[in-house]
């Protein structure tokens, strides 16, 4: 068993970013990141992302450019940190620490835990979207615009996220539909003159798609209102949009505190839970505004009372019983 002072669990860039910090910090550090909910590279969610112009120090470039920037400026620590993709199943507490157990079987100890788990798209509910997904239904533009070259496709939800898988899936699509059930779509205002400006891209508010509907796959979805005078809209993909939610099943298990939206509580001063030693940042904690720059920011301050937790406390990592009897996850 390799023992640590830091396991990061996640391996997005708010997981990647802490890592570094730690790298400079000399804690030797371990990051474990597979999301089997969205099926995520190293690198999370911002790997599916096609442009990032608020990051600071970049005007412009690709998720995956700033992911790889940020793995490979924590790999830079190479004597501190590893990053390693496997999947945590379980969490156990003895005495003052922890111990990891990993779908590969792997188990690792450590002084502290720092959640950075991100979140999985949340799916759509109407009928027919379970029946026609990955057959017309979809939730990465970046992933699968490609396969509706000069076809019509809808984007539902009203998001900033959902004007930006819009302007994507434009790139592709002969047409594309913006349908939201609010009174407005709310992107960033930049984004919002993108739409604006964009002849394939049309608009519908005030309207629910009840039901996806086909064949071998998708053909049209049914709407609540009348869309110039139908109730039926043909399209051959339909990518949703309509949020996300927390991946703190984990968290959860080991007592850590979440509110009504699952997310993690943290003390927002130094990243702290309710319970000593675990700290979170990122997608999955209660913060309003959710950022690769605000989530890379809270794993920094994490790793940093992290470290001072470390150094500040007399820690008593004596394994329990359970732990010695190298409980295995099939």
């Amino acid at each position: 068993m390799k023992f640590y002072d830091l396991i990061i669990i996640g391996a997005g860039v708010t997981g990647l970013a802490s890592a570094m910090y730690a790298g400079r910090l000399n804690l030797k550090t371990l990051v474990l990141g597979k999301n089997s909910a969205n099926e995520l590279p190293i690198g999370g969610v911002i790997t599916l992302t096609e442009v990032v112009e608020n990051y600071p120090g970049f005007i412009r470039l690709t998720g995956p450019e700033l992911a790889e920037k940020i793995r490979l400026h924590a790999l830079d620590y190479k004597d501190k940190v590893e990053i390693k993709e496997d999947l945590v199943r379980d969490i156990k507490k003895h005495g003052d620490c922890f111990t990891i157990f990993t779908e590969s079987e792997k188990e690792y100890e450590s002084k502290t835990i720092l959640f950075a788990t991100g979140t999985k798209w949340r799916k759509l509910p109407m009928k027919g979207a379970l029946e026609y997904e990955g057959k017309g239904v979809h939730y990465c533009s970046l992933c699968d615009g490609a396969l509706f070259k000069n076809k019509i496709v809808a984007v539902i939800g009203g998001s900033d996220s959902a004007a930006k898988e819009a302007l994507l899936l434009a790139q592709y699509a002969k047409k594309v539909y913006i349908i939201y059930r609010g009174e407005e779509i709310r992107p960033e205002p930049i984004n919002g003159e993108r739409i604006k400006r964009n002849k394939k891209i049309t608009v519908i508010t005030k309207t629910n798609v009840l039901e996806i509907n086909g064949d071998k796959f998708v053909t049209h979805i049914i709407l609540d209102n009348k869309y110039k005078g139908n109730n039926i809209l043909k399209l051959y993909g339909v990518f949703g949009a309509i949020g996300s939610d927390p991946l703190s099943e984990l968290a959860k298990k080991l007592g850590v505190k979440i509110n009504e939206k699952n997310e993690i509580i943290i003390d927002h001063h130094n990243s702290t839970t309710n319970i000593k030693g675990v700290f979170a940042a990122g997608d999955v904690v209660d913060t309003e505004f959710k950022q690769a720059i605000t989530g890379v920011g809270e794993g920094v301050t994490a790793t940093y009372f992290a470290y001072k937790y470390i150094n500040e406390s007399a820690l008593i990592c004596t394994m329990s019983d359970e732990v010695i009897k190298k409980k295995r996850w099939k």
